[in-house]
């Protein structure tokens, strides 16, 4: 659980019990300080007062973190109090060779041109130590997995790749060719993936640290406890809120999970609710927080990178998909309340209109960053006007920053972002072996292929994908590399489907027909009266690629191959998000399961039920209008959907108002099912009558509903 070093907690961040009561420890903690308000204050000079070279930039971004990272987590493993002097000694001058490394390898990229791309022994030895630092890093922040990723990677193009038969076979780069691109081609370390990281990613992640050190950690909970304190479940429903609003600033769930999770577990608790439970509620809720606009976690603004659709269009598709994953957890606290006898919190608590009045200044900042995005400037401008924007409100309010807050508000955004960096550069290595051996494309045919059509299998396949990777990496890197391997195929087959159903219609435009006129002429009448679903598949899957693209581009418009790319976007996205909740590894769950004191194994797979609306909520992005539908067609899906997981939740926990007999949960799911399936409005409504039979039923059926006594889903 690397990443919980990173957690929020000022005092973990910069006191110097954080390293220990060794004799080092205070020192190391003013060094951590001090270099982190050093490469706070270097991003937002780069980002917002000059432009120097993205190469410059990305080193520069890489070496502050490199060098912290020597510095925070030592190379045995060992706790940090137990480092020695001789071991500190090693670790910070790992921290520094590879910041060498990495300036002087950018010095020389000018000279290694002028000879023809060839490199001289320094280079040979500054670009391996570069390589090899960063791996033994990332080793450091996550783990085994990715390192050995890595190394698997840069071996398949340099020897064994050409070993192999079959469409992954590649033929082996000299280990100067591969040297030379890890470190300066677009994809490789210091490439495009590094500039998100020192420019995006950074600014939005110092942004939340700003947020959280001016006290709007405090006010979020309060917030919360005033909106859902008095409701049915309350206590849980005050962490789904809390760590959903914290989640979207703060851009690491584990963080999140650790930072709230210290207050609502044990309210959660103390309320009546099972301990493995409240554990999961916080982890779920947590996790969503990188789902929900209009930060996601610097999420959107990678987006908005990679598929070139305009950060606006992404925050307003994302906002009611985010909603439904929320709405599914308290489902389950309102559920587990009800099951459980948990009566609401005290009627003292504030009211919420007092509490925006009072909070209004940390909703201003929030409020002018959406601004700022909406009307077009950058998002780096824009985060760095609405860090200024948190200093000022900040004197409207009893906890105004002064020199000394700011300077931890700097420091704790760099020491926050420590693992992102070092993970977001590294994983620049697998990705820029991807892009050279074209395994992307080879990777999206096999989905493809494998899938037959099929865009369930096709999610399911990514959902596996997802979870292995997510094991080793944060949300970020794990949505980038899933987007650079399955994006595509995704993108295909829902556009696939989309240009299937035009052709079962018939009437297609007469460019369209000129297409399948190319290579199946024999069809022309054909396509004037419709066919069934199945013949339209069989006629498309004949169109070479190439002329695929054409045929999408011809009968769909530009604005529904937008969104058909947003979709497949979002979906990965989503699924990116699992690991966190889902077993073997869950780091939130886990975090969350350190609070609880309960065992880590069964507190995942309690997280992993919770967070259902994970895997749901992407079905309806790939199968339904959710995303770019008229208005009436988003409105009926987003209403319909939210009854049919209430539905979905009270089948699976065996109970709504009142406990529910096996008989009586199989309809219920029935009506789920019915409600969340692409459907007509008369399916959903049949849907929606079953359950609320149902609902009435076994309201007025009689039996006692459970004492609080008898624990829930524990």
């Amino acid at each position: 659980m690397t990443e919980h070093r990173n957690s929020l907690s000022r005092d973990e961040a910069f006191g110097d019990g954080a390293f220990g009561d060794g004799a080092s420890g205070g020192l190391v903690g003013k060094a951590v300080f001090v270099l982190g308000i050093g490469i706070s204050l270097l991003h937002i000079y780069f980002n917002i007062f000059a432009i120097i070279p993205g190469l410059w930039q990305n080193a520069l971004h890489y070496s502050g973190f490199a060098l912290m990272c020597g510095l925070l987590i030592p190379m045995a493993g060992a706790r940090d109090g137990e480092r020695g002097r001789a071991a500190l000694a090693l670790d910070v001058a790992l921290g520094l060779l590879a910041a060498v490394a990495a300036l002087y390898m950018v010095l020389m990229e000018d000279a290694i041109y002028a000879r023809g791309v060839r490199l001289e022994r320094g280079e040979w030895l500054f670009g391996t130590v570069l390589i090899l630092t960063a791996i033994e890093f990332t080793r450091r922040t996550t783990g085994w997995i990715i390192p050995i990723l890595i190394v698997v990677a840069l071996t398949y193009v340099g020897w064994w790749g050409s070993l192999i038969d079959g469409v992954f076979r590649f033929g082996g780069l000299t280990s100067e060719t591969i040297l030379f691109r890890s470190i300066y081609g677009d994809d490789g370390l210091f490439g495009n993936i590094a500039r998100l990281s020192s420019s995006f990613v950074f600014m939005f992640i110092l942004f939340g640290a700003f947020l959280l050190r001016s006290g709007a950690g405090d006010f979020v909970i309060i917030l919360a406890h005033a909106v859902a304190g008095r409701t049915v479940g309350g206590p849980g429903l005050v962490a789904v809120l809390a760590s959903g609003l914290t989640g979207t600033i703060s851009g690491s769930a584990v963080a999140n999970t650790a930072s709230t999770g210290v207050i609502t577990i044990p309210l959660m608790k103390k309320a009546g609710f099972p301990a493995k439970f409240a554990a999961g509620v916080e982890a779920a809720a947590s996790t969503g927080g990188q789902l929900m606009p209009p930060i996601m976690g610097a999420g959107a603004f990678v987006m908005a990178s990679y598929t070139q659709i305009p950060y606006t269009t992404i925050i307003a598709a994302s906002a009611l998909p985010a909603v439904l994953y929320y709405a599914t957890i308290a489902f389950f606290v309102r559920i587990e309340a009800k099951s459980c006898g948990i009566r609401p919190l005290d009627e003292d608590g504030p009211s919420t209109l007092r509490v925006l009045k009072e909070g209004l200044p940390f909703i201003l900042p929030i409020a002018l960053l959406i601004g700022l995005l909406v009307y077009g400037f950058t998002p780096t401008y824009a985060a760095g006007i609405s860090i200024l924007a948190v200093v000022v409100s900040s004197w409207l309010t009893p906890n105004r920053m002064g020199v000394k807050a700011i300077l931890d508000a700097l420091a704790l955004g760099a020491r926050n972002m420590v693992t992102t960096a070092i993970l977001l550069c590294s994983v620049g290595l697998m990705v820029n072996v991807i892009a050279m051996a074209g395994i992307g494309n080879t990777f999206s045919l096999m989905i493809t292929d494998w899938a037959g059509n099929s865009l369930l299998i096709a999610i399911l396949l990514v959902a596996l994908a997802s979870l292995v990777l997510g094991m080793g990496l944060p949300v970020t890197a794990s949505y980038i590399v899933l987007g650079t391997l399955s994006a595509p195929a995704l993108y295909n087959l829902i556009a696939d489907g989309q240009v299937v159903q035009a052709i079962a219609a018939g009437g297609l435009a007469d460019e369209a027909k000129a297409v399948f006129m190319l290579t199946q002429p024999e069809i022309a009448g054909a396509l004037e009266g419709g066919m069934s679903v199945e013949a339209a598949w069989s006629l498309l899957e004949r169109i070479p690629p190439d002329l695929a693209i054409s045929l999408r581009e011809v009968v769909l418009s530009p604005e529904i191959l937008t969104y058909t790319l947003l979709s497949a976007h979002m979906i990965i996205f989503w699924l990116s998000q699992d690991s966190n909740v889902t077993p073997p590894v869950c780091l939130c769950a886990f975090t969350a399961a350190a609070i609880a004191k309960t065992p880590p194994m069964s507190t995942g797979l309690q997280s992993w039920k919770i967070a259902k609306g994970l895997y749901i909520v992407p079905l309806l992005l790939a199968y339904t209008a959710l995303l770019g539908g008229t208005w009436e067609e988003v409105a009926e899906i987003f209403v319909f959907a939210l009854i049919g997981l209430y539905a979905f939740t009270g089948a699976i926990q065996g109970h709504l108002e009142r406990r529910l007999a096996l008989p009586v949960r199989v309809p219920v799911l029935a009506a789920a099912a019915l409600m969340l399936w692409p459907a007509p409005l008369g399916v959903h409504l049949l849907g929606a009558g079953i359950f609320f039979v149902v609902v009435i039923a076994t309201q007025r059926a009689s039996g006692p509903v459970r004492s609080p006594g008898k624990q829930g889903s524990g």
